[in-house]
């Protein structure tokens, strides 16, 4: 496969999380108990996962955080470190445990899955700017920089700013949703919500029943975040896709049909991990936006976020599974 650039150094600042995932038939109302059907651990983190789907895909990447001195914490690291990640920048915090994610996961009858997850941030919110003074001379190395909200806004503001004065294209996924700036907004060169955080936003609800949404919706959404300074704007819409938009583009890319969905956790991050590797190495908006449906594809297949966070090969396996010629093509040249 030929890009402009095969291998794109990539620095991920951002947060690891232990998930802690309890499955069961039916989310209990307040106050009632219900059995659960199964429980596991997984590393996690948007930070973390992102990092690990762009190096699975063949970016080189830094990661950069915090975790606790605890056991929790050198599985993250560790987990990160065996994707060949750069984890030299990680750092550990004496004082504050890692972080958790209590996360649950409904599967009905039908076999359909619901997730809602709770983050408690631990070491990711003891992260200062003064830790991450060396980025000013640094970041210009990379070709791209992500950012998400689980780490303390003033650090995405300052990794934001230095990016900016250094021409490195900045992608940010804005979850958990936050207010975000208007004197950072223009400073982003994509900007990654789902259609939650985009109605957060921007005040556009984007309707839609199951694959079908209304692009009316999702053009105001996208208008409204242009409007603000952002140069491209990926949403992500669950069943129905994902849609981009810049100046001179807007597009929805349906999603892939027929998967079976085990457990949603760590889509959007793989979803975001692999447009930004794709769009590093010189693929266009619209390539990258159908290859990284592949990825989240195959992410939602597998339990756990990053157990299931497919490599390259996975990737090439489904396309030629599903016979799409075009890509098949593209990765083949």
């Amino acid at each position: 496969m030929i890009g402009i650039k095969d291998k794109p150094e990539i620095l991920v600042v951002g947060s690891f999380v232990k998930d802690l995932t309890v499955s069961t038939n039916r989310f209990p109302e307040v106050g009632e108990t219900v059995l659960g059907c199964g429980f596991q651990t997984a590393s996690g983190g948007k930070g973390a996962n992102q990092a690990i789907q762009a190096a699975r895909l063949g970016a080189h990447v830094t990661m950069v955080g915090k975790v606790g001195d605890d056991i929790y914490g050198k599985e993250m690291i560790d987990s990160c470190a065996e994707c060949g990640i750069d984890c030299s920048r990680v750092m550990i915090n004496k004082n504050a445990p890692s972080a958790i994610g209590n996360v649950q996961l409904q599967i009905d009858k039908d076999g359909k899955t619901q997730n809602r997850i709770i983050v408690v941030p631990g070491a990711n919110m003891t992260i200062t700017i003064e830790e991450l003074s060396f980025l000013e001379k640094e970041i210009k190395n990379y070709d791209m920089v992500l950012l998400q909200f689980e780490i303390p806004m003033e650090v995405n503001e300052f990794v934001i700013e230095c990016a900016y004065r250094n021409g490195v294209p900045v992608m940010l996924n804005p979850a958990p949703s936050a207010p975000l700036s208007d004197s950072i907004m223009p400073k982003l060169t994509y900007i990654s919500p789902n259609e939650h955080e985009a109605a957060d936003l921007t005040g556009v609800t984007i309707r839609h029943d199951g694959a079908h949404v209304n692009s009316d919706d999702v053009k105001a959404a996208i208008n409204v975040l242009l409007d603000r300074g952002v140069k491209n704007v990926l949403i992500t819409l669950g069943t129905a896709g994902a849609a981009f938009g810049n100046e001179n583009e807007f597009f929805i890319c349906p999603s892939l049909q027929n998967i079976i969905a085990v457990d949603p956790t760590g889509a959007g991050d793989s979803f975001v991990g692999a447009f930004s590797t794709f769009v590093s190495m010189g693929i266009d908006h619209e390539k990258s936006v159908r290859i990284a449906n592949y990825v989240g594809a195959l992410t939602v297949s597998k339990m756990g976020a990053q157990p299931s966070l497919p490599w390259l090969e996975n990737v090439y396996d489904l396309i030629r599974e599903r016979k799409d010629t075009e890509l098949l093509n593209w990765y083949k040249s």
